[in-house]
């Protein structure tokens, strides 16, 4: 196996310059850092990173900030599990990881664990920036501390970010547009918006806009916008559902941009349910339950675990070896049904 110091020799210069070369330290001459970095290729040198920090002796503190879960908001747990599993696995590279949680309906709760986050002196964060305006006042206080983070779900522009890990959203719109498409040709179709996905989530309002955009090129105008301000008022929802399609009998299709397709399920009666084709988002257990009782025909699922998961491994990576990850790293778009549910791996994984 080859050795820095077997590096230093071939490159006849000091071990010192080869460590300084590799962690980007700086002091180097160009062409010296060129023929050093051309060895490290050549033999496909990796740093032993356990063996480097400690020696160093040095701890790197890693924060989380995710929405909150409950039972009726789910979608949450699946990346905190994979946060939690990558948490177990960095810890004898010295990463400690800290999780936080806010209320993703309230713009307040957020900025105030982002404040504890910055009074904890972390490291890294990585984050859902969900509120736009506020996250990127945030990520202007981040900045000014040198501390690195990477946006999770949301692919908020204009940052400066590390990394973005996530789905497509504007792309997942889009494939929900043609199967929806497909599936009912010229039918009227409802999109449901959420008091959430108008002002806040830019990752649901970049949903609406591909499926929107899916219909808008082949010159289909049957989309209506339907606003719902509350998901968990279930006799409010229902009775605005029945008017709903009191008003508007010719709808055959509706589309749930996020994760709460099962709300609007559960309050849609039976007799007009079974002639609906509804689409919406994420292996959550509701959700896969309404997908293997036929009240859901499509769900569109982004494998948040592995997300969750890889944003502590990579941010990782880069406060001990400076390995700068890819500014956008997006998960597959995977189609959810009936038949293919039990051999999801993201499903599976969520359960362990």
């Amino acid at each position: 196996m080859v050795t820095i110091n077997d590096i230093a020799k071939e490159a006849k210069v000091s071990v010192g310059t080869v460590d300084r070369v590799i962690h980007n330290r700086g002091g180097v001459s160009k062409k010296t850092e060129a023929k050093v970095k051309k060895i490290i290729k050549k033999y496909d040198f990796r740093v032993n990173v356990m063996a480097s920090s400690l020696a160093l002796n040095k701890k790197f503190k890693i924060a989380t900030l995710l929405p909150e879960f409950d039972e009726e908001n789910t979608f949450w747990k699946s990346p905190l599990l994979g946060v939690n599993k990558a948490t177990d696995e960095v810890l004898r590279f010295g990463a400690i990881v800290e999780n936080y949680s806010f209320n993703q309906f309230d713009v307040d709760d957020y900025k105030r664990e982002f404040k504890k986050i910055i009074l904890s002196k972390p490291d890294a964060v990585i984050f859902v920036p969900i509120f736009g305006k506020v996250s990127k006042i945030l990520t202007d206080e981040l900045d000014a501390n040198d501390i690195p983070y990477i946006f999770l779900n949301v692919n908020l522009q204009g940052c400066n970010n590390l990394s973005f890990i996530g789905q497509d959203s504007y792309m997942s719109g889009v494939l929900a547009g043609k199967l929806m498409h497909l599936s009912l040709q010229e039918n009227t179709i409802a999109i449901m918006q959420t008091r959430l996905n108008l002002d806040n989530n830019h990752a649901i309002t970049n949903r609406i806009k591909g499926f929107e955009t899916y219909f808008e090129e082949r010159k289909i105008d049957t989309l209506t916008k339907i606003n719902i301000t509350n998901l968990d008022d279930k006799i409010e929802l229902t009775n605005k559902l029945q008017d709903l399609f009191i008003k508007h009998p010719t709808i055959k299709g509706i589309y749930v941009p996020n994760s709460r397709v099962f709300s609007i399920v559960n309050c849609i009666e039976e007799t007009i349910l079974k002639n609906l084709t509804i689409i919406g988002f994420d292996g959550t257990d509701q959700n896969v339950k309404c997908l293997l009782n036929d009240k859901v025909l499509f769900l569109i699922s982004q494998q948040p675990f592995k997300e969750g998961y890889e944003a502590v491994k990579l941010i990782t990576d880069y406060l001990l070896e400076k390995k700068q990850p890819s500014e956008q790293i997006y998960s597959p778009i995977e189609i959810l049904t009936k038949e293919n549910i039990q051999f999801s791996m993201e499903k599976n994984k969520s359960k362990n």
